[in-house]
């Protein structure tokens, strides 16, 4: 009877074990989900700034100027749940006024334009990458949370669950062809 209940305890235990190592696992994805949004949020600041003061400099024709401007203060002031429709509507701004590498080479020309088609460049680069990054960070939790122990035991509290970042982050052909020609 003794060694039965000892069994019985060291299963338990391991048990244990086991769904504590599994809510902290999902503890740290959670963590790292905050980690990558705060991260994007960034990038995506970053660019719509970039933007913004690159359409207010002066060196774009007019046209260009207001749908660059529009489109990276939407973007600035979006409401959470407009927020991804705001950046690709940047992203397509983006595209449609560097979509040529006449207008790159024109700002580039102008005092100023080499380093401000610079941190474009560098912005619309860096936006890809970290929604990758997060995307990522929430299909891991995602798959994690799928799994019976977790859902059975709500391993994972009372967190939100994880939701994707989707949005048009194509860049535009002529900063893309600057980028690729970089060292």
């Amino acid at each position: 009877m003794t060694a039965t209940l000892i069994w019985i305890l060291v299963a338990l235990l391991a048990i244990g074990l086991y769904l504590s190592w599994t809510a902290g696992r999902l503890d740290r994805l959670h963590a790292r989900i905050d980690a990558a949004r705060a991260a994007l949020d960034a990038q995506l600041l970053r660019r719509a700034s970039v933007a913004q003061e690159l359409a207010t400099s002066g060196v774009l024709d007019p046209a260009a100027s207001i749908v660059l401007y529009e489109a990276a203060h939407a973007a600035r002031q979006a409401e959470e749940e407009q927020r991804e429709v705001a950046e690709s509507e940047l992203s397509q701004a983006l595209r449609a006024v560097f979509g040529e590498a006449q207008q790159v080479e024109a700002v580039r020309e102008v005092p100023g334009g080499e380093a401000a088609t610079g941190e474009l460049t560098e912005a619309v680069r860096r936006v890809p990458m970290a929604r990758r990054f997060h995307n990522d960070a929430v299909g891991a939790a995602r798959r994690l949370r799928e799994h019976r122990k977790v859902r059975w035991f709500r391993l994972a509290g009372h967190a939100p669950f994880p939701m994707a970042f989707e949005m048009d982050d194509e860049p535009p052909a002529a900063l893309a062809d600057r980028v690729a020609q970089q060292p």
